[in-house]
């Protein structure tokens, strides 16, 4: 492990395997899965050499997710999200496991308003769609927090996106793009419960504006309880849902 390559920031996460601190790269290596075995190219492992790959990670998270959005019948997606990162147990603080909440939490609110058909193929679509896309720790490393395409597969579904596509695929990327321009204004350090927040707080805005669908929305009403868990130190004043004690 070569110091040079370290990410000069100190971080107190901790290693899921151990509880050592974790280390971020600049430079990516190849790695091996502590869990499963399986090599691949990353930038984050402990200090002793651990490393977690994406899917054991999140290992039964997804199925967690997928079962709850698609029972849920309220067409709130902020009320969705937070009794799924109220899982504490299994949805991490940080993690593209909160992408899949955000995608499953608004893909389920749009199905259950009911002035479009989304079928349970189609929210699983959105799931399956999002955990493509959304990899961990590439928000600092490519600047694209998977919530963004979470919420991005989600608009993709509705209007029947795809590559020969005209203005359906222009739509969806100007709603990623504006995903993205709000996650980026909640950093210093990264937090994955305010993006999943913020992010639907805006996409219901979006919705509405593309859509014409009305969601509910309970922003006013959110208060974290999750500061204490954050490895990177909580924003507290400076975000939004933070309330003292």
């Amino acid at each position: 492990m070569h110091s040079e390559a370290k990410v000069e920031e100190t971080n107190t996460e901790n290693c899921q395997v151990c509880g050592s601190q974790l280390d971020y790269f600049s430079k990516g290596k190849e790695l091996a899965c502590y869990h499963c075995g399986k090599k691949e190219t990353g930038n984050i492992c402990c200090s002793n050499g651990h490393y977690v790959c994406d899917d054991c990670h999140g290992k039964g998270c997804f199925e967690i997710v997928r079962d709850y959005v698609l029972k849920s019948r309220t067409a709130n997606p902020l009320e969705i999200a937070e009794i799924l990162m109220g899982y504490k147990d299994k949805v991490p603080m940080l993690g593209c496991e909160n992408a899949w909440v955000a995608a499953g939490a608004l893909i389920s609110a749009i199905r259950n308003e009911g002035s479009y058909t989304v079928t349970d193929d189609q929210v699983v679509e959105v799931l399956n769609r999002t955990k493509q896309q959304a990899i961990g720790g590439y928000c600092g490393l490519t600047g694209v927090c998977g919530i963004a395409p979470a919420i991005g597969a989600c608009f993709s579904v509705v209007l029947n996106a795809a590559c020969p596509k005209d203005q359906e695929t222009a739509q969806t990327m100007r709603v990623v793009a504006k995903i993205v321009s709000v996650i980026a204004s909640e950093t210093g350090p990264c937090c994955c419960k305010n993006f999943v927040r913020q992010s639907l707080q805006e996409a219901t805005y979006l919705v509405k504006e593309i859509l014409n669908v009305a969601l509910e929305n309970n922003q006013q009403q959110l208060s974290c309880t999750d500061i204490e868990r954050h490895p990177h130190g909580c924003r507290k004043e400076k975000c939004v849902y933070f309330k003292e004690k």
